[in-house]
């Protein structure tokens, strides 16, 4: 059978054991049975169980040696914790007592009792600096129990302050170790917001004093790294980094403003943020004026070196604004006209860039300013960008165009200035965009809204003047062309054929050139101009158009098939007037084509025609002078209809 520890458990027989051993054995019981008795067989049997036993006798052994080291380990484990809480039990009583003595000893006087003064005092700081070394020792080994046992017993002795210091410290070993300085203080805070109320009374003042400790030692180290090596190097650098860094500081402190750091935390990390970047923070939007006015001058100059040009010189003073006014006033262009072979010198890019730099100035400017100081320092950014893009390159360029202006009697005249038009309305719309997106909520609630707004709509009046003149003195030139087409394409026997019978044409070459002209012309200014622009422009253009057709065609005498013809003209002008799709040029070409059918009417009829209704509002002189433009003016005595 099978031995095991469990036969020999309490109440034990040992005659019932081998009885019981030898009854089971085949051939061993003692009264016979179906089998003979075998005493050898039992022997074998009785040899085979004693060495099982003596098998079972080591194996259990060794389990009790085994359990008797266990048990002698758990008695020194045991015996250890004993001691360690008898040893902390005293010190927590040498602790008291001792300063219970230090009280005491403060009121003694001196001169007696120096010796024991000097006694007392040496204790307490030896007993201070085993505390401290002990709680050292416990918060490197994690044991936050011991860690806030010891901060309890040093909380009444100076050197509390260096057991706060000494956690601190031992805080940030190793928790550096990523690249980002910012996202490992908020991790570490994190961590140690966590633990530091279950080791300290005071948990918010800890916590407070850790990132005080951060922000003036780790951070500020970094900052300073960052930006001192590009300060007088890089200025965009600098600027880019500075602005960088104070984000981040300020995101940083937000998080951190989640824990309890007293009563008025906002404050406290305000102040931190102060000491680390008030001396950049100083000096911070004279260097981005610098910097923006350099970079600004260095994007244009680059444009204008792409070109071979060399800026020419503005002139400015009481002469240069004279002749403003003349050339204005009166239209004349003072001074040679220039060939600019097309060249708008207004470029997108360049204005992009501009605004660019500017917006990124603004951005900066709206983190990096005091709140006080922002309207203006915002405000003194807008300056330079009215400087650069609006004077320097924008007026400028209209410069160069209305000097480029051919005069009205010009042949052949390319016109520019209204390719000058619409790259000027184009940067005129991103201008303004930056203007309301970046700069309005700035100043939006400041006194310098109203400066703002006032610089901005003298800037664009002064240079919509620019515009305006030249865009007129572009319209005289267009006028001018149409004159030239006219004198050179018109001839007198248009309007008075020599063989009245056969006239085949369905209106004059003149006519036909003219109106292919202004047809382009139209399309050039809705190119050119957009919103209420183009019907103002076009309404100017078609008044003069019709005033100059009107001229025109007081000029000749005409027969009756050459009234035809002038009939025919007028109603192809009226055509391309349709064009320009305002009601006033159409509605004077319809007065115009009225006009011509007094060339034509029969004289008996004249009367009835010139109380027609689109007729009988004008002047009488002036169809009088249509009517004598006929060549039968005389004969039929046509002058009686109007005496």
């Amino acid at each position: 059978m099978a031995t095991t520890a469990k036969m020999f458990e309490e109440p034990f027989d040992a005659d019932e054991y081998i009885e019981r051993l030898a009854w089971r054995t085949p051939g061993g019981g003692s009264k016979g049975g179906a089998e003979a008795f075998d005493p050898k067989r039992l022997l074998e049997e009785f040899e085979n169980h004693i060495e099982e036993l003596k098998q079972l006798d080591e194996k259990i052994q060794r389990r009790v040696e085994k359990l008797e080291h266990q048990c002698q380990r758990e008695a020194k484990e045991f015996a250890h914790k004993v001691q360690d809480l008898q040893r902390s039990n005293q010190i927590k009583e040498a602790a008291d007592i001792i300063q219970k003595l230090h009280l005491i000893a403060q009121e003694l006087p001196f001169d007696r009792f120096a010796d024991v003064k000097a006694k007392i005092a040496s204790k307490y700081h030896d007993l201070e600096r085993q505390l401290i070394q002990e709680f050292t020792a416990a918060q490197r080994r994690g044991e936050i129990g011991r860690m806030r046992e010891v901060a309890a017993v040093l909380l009444h002795f100076k050197g509390y302050a260096h057991c706060v210091d000494v956690y601190i410290k031992q805080c940030q070993e190793g928790a550096y170790v990523r690249n980002d300085v910012f996202e490992d203080t908020a991790v570490l805070c994190q961590r140690v917001n966590k633990q530091v109320g279950e080791v300290f009374s005071s948990p918010e003042a800890v916590m407070a004093k850790l990132i005080q400790n951060i922000f003036e030692n780790k951070l500020q180290a970094h900052v300073r790294e960052k930006l001192d090596e590009t300060r007088h190097s890089d200025v965009e650098q600098y600027l880019k980094n500075l602005y960088d860094l104070y984000t981040k500081t300020t995101a940083l402190a937000a998080k951190l403003s989640e824990f309890n750091l007293g009563s008025d935390k906002h404050t406290f990390l305000s102040k931190l943020i102060k000491n680390i970047f008030s001396s950049y923070l100083e000096s911070y939007i004279d260097m981005e004026r610098e910097y923006l006015h350099t970079r600004s001058a260095v994007i244009l100059q680059r444009y204008y070196d792409s070109k071979n040009h060399q800026k020419r010189p503005i002139g400015t003073g009481s002469i240069q604004e004279l002749k403003e006014r003349i050339r204005q006033r009166t239209n004349l262009p003072l001074g040679p006209s220039i060939d600019t072979h097309g060249e708008t010198f207004l470029s997108q890019e360049v204005v992009v860039n501009l605004l660019q730099e500017t917006r990124h100035a603004f951005e900066r400017c709206h983190r990096l300013s005091d709140p006080s100081d922002l309207p203006k320092n915002a405000f003194s950014i807008f300056l330079l960008l009215v400087e650069h893009l609006c004077v320097d390159h924008i007026d400028y360029a209209l410069e160069i165009g209305l000097s480029a202006i051919p005069s009205a009697d010009a042949k052949n005249a390319n016109l520019y200035f209204l390719d000058v038009v619409q790259q000027a309305n184009t940067i005129f719309h991103l201008f303004d965009k930056q203007f309301n997106d970046h700069l309005m909520p700035l100043i939006s609630s400041s006194p310098k809204l109203t400066e703002c707004l006032h610089k901005k709509k003298e800037v664009i009046e002064q240079m919509e003047v620019k515009l305006d003149t030249g865009i007129d003195r572009t319209l005289n030139c267009m006028v001018g062309q149409m004159k030239h087409i006219l004198a050179t394409e018109q001839k007198k026997t248009d309007f008075r054929p020599e063989d009245e019978n056969n006239v085949m044409i369905q209106y004059t070459t003149a006519c036909s050139k003219v109106c292919a002209y202004v047809s382009r012309q139209v399309e050039r200014v809705r190119k050119s101009m957009d919103g209420k622009n183009v019907d103002t422009v076009l309404t100017e253009l078609g008044v003069r158009f019709h005033r100059l057709i009107h001229e025109h065609l007081q000029q000749y005498s005409y027969s009756s098939m050459g009234g035809m013809l002038a009939i025919c003209d007028v109603a192809e002008y009226r055509r391309c007037a349709k064009d320009f799709r305002v009601p006033l040029v159409l509605q004077l070409f319809d007065t115009l084509h009225a006009l011509c059918n007094l060339l034509v009417v029969a004289p008996d009829n004249l009367k009835q025609v010139c109380s027609g209704e689109q007729l009988t509002s004008l002047d009488r002189n002036l169809l009088h002078a249509f009517v004598q433009l006929r060549v039968d003016y005389r004969s039929a005595r046509l002058g009686r209809h109007f005496s």
